[in-house]
């Protein structure tokens, strides 16, 4: 994939557009960046055109300047979607990537093919009670990596993966994150409930791993029953099922994007 940087931001995106089909974006987890999609890189090449970007401090997108936030990064996909003329695409989010798909979802609706969301939660109905059980947790996982980003990695990567491969791999993309950007993820709150709930135009797509924490396959049953989407819940799989369940993650989402076509 090309490696790319937007003019006037700090973002780095990846762009593979050899197929002549349709667009399908990928957003990243926190901590990691847009290699954590590698094995989906590799299958749907040539099926699809690719574009991956690098969320706010994290991978190569770490140019910032003063001003720059997370509620910004809507914006930046749209001069990416702009400069390279993409009228409209799936999305793929995995995490924190969830977040961002649904936030330009909630600014650029038209320009949105298909929501894929794994180990996300709905940003416009989203429980801050429930949030708040699992805040001390994060809150000590944060105190670690102001410590050690090694310590912080190693304690993250169990928590990210559930197999041996991917909790390798997810380690070493971990490592590579730096501490001066924990300040860029206290912004997320402004990304939550800001928007509506309204009916999507679009097709609708959640999952996690059978081995996500509770509170997070919770989250996805009961978001699937009030959207009535598609739902999944991978096996031999944890957070980022992706990395976990790759040919199974993959097939499960080239059968979603087909489904549009099919009913289009």
């Amino acid at each position: 994939m090309k490696n790319l940087y937007l003019e006037n931001s700090p973002v780095a995106y990846y762009i593979d557009d050899t197929a002549n089909n349709d667009w399908l974006v990928f957003i990243h987890a926190a901590f990691v960046d847009h290699r954590m999609f590698e094995k989906q890189f590799d299958y749907f090449s040539g099926k699809y055109n690719l574009l991956a970007v690098d969320i706010l401090g994290h991978g190569n997108s770490i140019r910032a300047k003063k001003g720059d936030n997370l509620e910004k990064m809507s914006d930046w996909i749209d001069r990416i979607f702009q400069k390279h003329g993409i009228p409209a695409a799936h999305f793929v989010g995995i995490s924190l990537g969830s977040v961002f798909i649904q936030d330009f979802a909630n600014k650029h609706e038209n320009k949105v093919l298909s929501l894929a969301c794994f180990g996300g939660y709905d940003v416009n109905n989203f429980d801050i009670e429930r949030q708040k059980a699992n805040s001390e947790s994060q809150i000590k996982m944060m105190l670690k990596a102001l410590f050690s980003v090694k310590w912080f990695s190693k304690a993250n990567k169990k928590i990210a993966a559930y197999t041996s491969d991917a909790q390798t791999a997810f380690y070493n993309l971990n490592i590579q994150f730096r501490k001066s950007s924990f300040k860029y993820l206290a912004g997320l709150n402004k990304l939550v409930n800001k928007f509506p709930q309204k009916q999507r135009q679009y097709d609708l797509l959640v999952g996690c791993g059978e081995h996500d924490i509770p509170a997070e396959i919770e989250i996805v049953n009961e978001w699937a029953e009030y959207e009535n989407c598609d739902k999944i819940i991978f096996k031999d799989a944890g957070h980022c099922a992706n990395m976990d369940a790759p040919q199974a993650f993959n097939i499960c989402l080239e059968k979603f994007l087909q489904k549009r076509h099919r009913n289009s």
